[in-house]
């Protein structure tokens, strides 16, 4: 499939996806700071997908997908803390740590074929 736009990457959809769930599960969450931090992270993802692909180079966009997997990994660390302290249950947080792994991996795939 041909890439026309940056909503036709499978990587910004399914991040799209990812932080919709996040808003979802921690929209009723009274820890502000942290619900404000994952829901930040999961956003910041599927942002620097987008302003990456507009700024149509190639060796910008690597550098914007680079940041993208870094805000991942930050979504995925928090994960790891919210099971920890119990505001997510053990069968979420191994859906959602699935998915971050799963959108890491296609960013560097995406970055390797650029």
């Amino acid at each position: 499939m041909k890439i026309e736009r940056f909503e036709d990457i499978l990587a910004w959809q399914k991040v799209r996806d990812l932080a919709k769930r996040i808003y979802d599960l921690f929209g009723d969450c009274r820890d502000y700071s942290f619900k404000d931090q994952i829901q930040r992270a999961a956003v910041s993802v599927m942002n620097n997908i987008a302003e990456g692909y507009e700024r149509k180079s190639n060796l910008e966009f690597k550098q914007f997908l680079y940041i993208a997997k870094g805000s991942c990994g930050e979504v995925r660390s928090m994960l790891y803390l919210a099971k920890e302290i119990s505001i997510m249950g053990e069968n979420t947080f191994s859906e959602l740590l699935t998915e971050t792994e799963t959108i890491s991996k296609m960013l560097s795939n995406f970055i390797k074929k650029l």
